[in-house]
């Protein structure tokens, strides 16, 4: 799409609800109205291009038509006539051969490429499992002459000749739970375009994971410390351990728990990519050592030293 972007004008997403469009316009239409600017060219200026952006998006076919072929979509019945041509020259294809409108070419199919594209989530969402919204680039065969660069002999003007045009795609992917640093999630045929019939390539979302402040992972173990009051260190005790669900587990301290002490739960860490089984979470422990004692808490301490 090229020009200017109407959502961008109207300062809302693609995604935007009409309730939410109109409440845009009235306020935007408030702001820069003419009446409030006396002799702001520049206001003026905006005034149209809000009023020129809301009379598309506001109307659904037009904003359909919009969405799908950008500035040139009041020239979509045109295109849809030359896909349509185009539909019927494909049907003529055999073993990659094409009959265009001013002569007869040789179009060999080749696959579309590959599209990677990097995708930062949290480690909750790493154990969880997530969606993004994304959007991406390819070049897809120009709608205007099929790809052949020229219409009744003459250069396209829609792809300046190339017979390529650059198409965004809105995609809703999932990432599944247990994705690790540099995982490659492929979200099959959302790649570029394949020429002649050939396949659409595959989008890979590459995961990078951000660091966690709490938990840190090796593999799908989790690890985490637990510091514990010297008391249920030296008598035993129990502690609560946080853990990626965002509950608590009750642990057990053994008496004479050392500190550095490492416990497993099975279990607790996390998933494996595609089974349902998980890693273990390791708790090492940290003593807590006591301070502003008292005259009888060091009493007893030195007791303690002379034994």
């Amino acid at each position: 799409m090229t020009g200017k972007d109407y959502y961008s004008t109207m300062g809302v997403s693609r995604a935007v609800s009409d309730k939410d469009l109109k409440t845009a316009y009235r306020r935007l239409a408030r702001q820069y109205h003419p009446d409030v600017n006396p002799g702001n060219k520049a206001a003026e200026e905006k005034f149209k291009e809000i009023n020129q952006a809301y009379e598309v998006l506001s109307d659904s076919e037009k904003r359909k038509k919009y969405d799908q072929y950008g500035d040139q979509w009041q020239d979509a019945d045109q295109f849809d006539e030359a896909a349509r041509r185009q539909g019927d020259r494909e049907n003529d294809f055999s073993g990659g051969r094409q009959e265009s409108e001013f002569g007869r070419q040789t179009t060999r199919i080749r696959h579309g490429q590959d599209i990677e594209y990097p995708v930062e989530i949290t480690l909750e969402e790493a154990y969880n499992g997530t969606v993004r919204n994304i959007s991406t680039q390819s070049e897809v065969p120009c709608i205007g002459c099929g790809g052949t660069g020229r219409i009744r002999n003459m250069t396209c003007s829609i792809c300046q000749g190339t017979g390529r045009m650059l198409q965004i795609k809105h995609l809703q992917v999932k990432i599944p739970a247990g994705v690790n640093n540099g995982s490659r999630v492929r979200i099959a045929g959302k790649g570029q375009t394949g020429l002649a019939r050939g396949a659409a390539g595959d989008l890979y979302l590459i995961i990078e994971v951000q660091h966690h402040t709490l938990f840190k992972r090796k593999e799908d173990d989790l690890y985490v410390d637990a510091f514990v009051p010297l008391t249920a260190a030296m008598l035993g005790g129990e502690i609560q351990v946080p853990t990626l669900k965002g509950t608590q587990i009750a642990l057990k301290i053994p008496p004479e728990t050392q500190n550095e002490q490492v416990f497993r739960l099975v279990g607790q860490g996390m998933p494996h990519l595609g089974y349902s089984s998980h890693g273990d979470l390791l708790i090492t422990v940290k003593v807590n050592l006591p301070t502003g004692l008292s005259a009888e808490e060091r009493a007893l301490f030195a007791r303690l030293k002379q034994r």
